[in-house]
């Protein structure tokens, strides 16, 4: 029998955990051990339990959320005077955030059983035979990539978004990030109105079009998208095909959850009928496509997102509050800067060049300045314009 088996047979402890050793170079006197005993008091047993000894601390770890433990240990120290209670803390903290590998889970780290998937046998030649995204195989994309002209670059430029991006080289973008909106300078005529949408998807495709060209071979779009729901036209579809219809690679879908409990609670449409009951969302859609390959080349060192950012965002469902701010921006339709975070730092590498060609007040193109990328931002109007450059100039970042 070893010593961790000793050790579990004495404390009585079941089940799968992952055991961390630390040797005491003295017995802890009583009032360490009360200590150690009260830090982990407060976590969950399942989760998280301990065996202490006269000579090594045992830890049994399960599940934890290291942002709780750290407060703990921080809480600890500040209110502790012993150095052999400090120094043994502090070994604790250094090996758990050592260990990389772990799944996530409303907000704690999963160390054990995160990894359990079905494995599939010859997976990589049966994906190759099944024809992965054979809708876009037969694209004409050129694979060189070019530069963007320094004219363009950390620019924010009023004009009309299809005009300004035919002056670009092919394949200079790494990222488009955008939300259409549904009026970007077209003009009807009251007896038109039946052709307004064919009107506005006819316009907003000749812009996509130009996206497709400019961006990079290997380089995304992502497309903020809110279906118009009185009007039946579901935009993330009919945007969505186009994209595929166009060989781009769909990459997949993320479904912004906003939270909006008002909604959940208006009943329109039939009321206790299956006559014609309107359907409620409390959510918008987040379009992902990749041009000619889903691997976008990059330096490893310029990914600037964090092991629990990347393990928490690659769950397709973010949970984010709308903007609470668009009044000072006198904007009716803006992203939350949260978003255009999650976006950016997922998809792109810092230095990376980001592309809003529906920039509005600017979020698109102020998180990409935030977090070292550079930018592109096109909107039809000038007010918008200059509220973008005015926030571009903020000291915060």
């Amino acid at each position: 029998m070893n010593n961790l088996e000793a050790v579990r047979q004495k404390s009585g402890i079941n089940g799968e955990y992952k055991e961390l050793l630390f040797p005491l170079p003295k017995k802890l006197i009583f009032k360490e051990e009360k200590i150690i005993k009260s830090l982990f008091n407060n976590f969950i047993e399942s989760e998280m339990t301990f065996d202490l000894s006269d000579e090594q601390l045992t830890i049994f770890l399960n599940t934890l959320d290291i942002k709780i433990f750290r407060d703990e240990i921080d809480k600890i120290l500040s209110n502790n005077n012993s150095p052999n209670i400090s120094k043994l803390l502090q070994n604790i903290v250094d090996e758990i955030e050592s260990i990389k590998s772990y799944g996530f889970k409303n907000n704690k780290r999963i160390y054990i059983g995160y990894n359990k998937e079905r494995k599939v046998k010859d997976r990589k030649a049966k994906e190759a035979n099944r024809n992965q995204y054979y809708y876009a195989n037969s694209n004409n994309f050129p694979i060189i990539n070019n530069t963007l002209p320094k004219e363009y670059e950390n620019s924010i430029i009023c004009g009309d978004s299809y005009e300004v991006l035919k002056k670009l080289p092919d394949n200079c973008i790494d990222l488009v990030f955008t939300s259409p909106p549904y009026n970007f300078g077209l003009d009807y005529e009251a007896n038109e109105d039946a052709h307004h949408w064919d009107k506005y998807f006819s316009k907003l495709f000749e812009i996509f079009s130009e996206c497709i060209r400019v961006v990079k071979y290997g380089g995304r779009i992502v497309v903020n998208i809110q279906p118009l729901f009185s009007d039946y036209i579901p935009s993330h579809h009919i945007i969505s095909n186009f994209f595929i219809s166009n060989k781009m690679i769909w990459k997949g879908e993320i479904l912004w959850e906003k939270n909006n409990y008002n909604c959940k609670y208006t009943a329109w449409g039939s009321w206790k009928s299956p006559s014609n009951p309107y359907l409620k969302y409390t959510w918008e859609f987040v379009e992902i496509f990749s041009k000619g390959t889903l691997k976008k080349e990059g330096q490893q060192d310029k990914a600037d997102i964090t092991a629990d950012e990347f393990k928490k965002w690659v769950v397709a469902k973010w949970s984010i509050a709308p903007e609470r701010n668009m009044k000072s921006f006198n904007h009716p339709a803006m992203f939350p800067e949260e978003l255009a975070t999650r976006v950016i730092k997922l998809f792109s590498f810092e230095n990376d060049i980001i592309l809003d060609p529906f920039n509005g007040a600017g979020t698109t193109t102020f998180i990409a300045r935030r977090f070292n990328r550079k930018y592109l931002g096109i909107d039809i109007a000038k007010e918008y314009c200059d509220i973008a450059n005015n926030r571009m100039s903020s000291t915060f970042f």
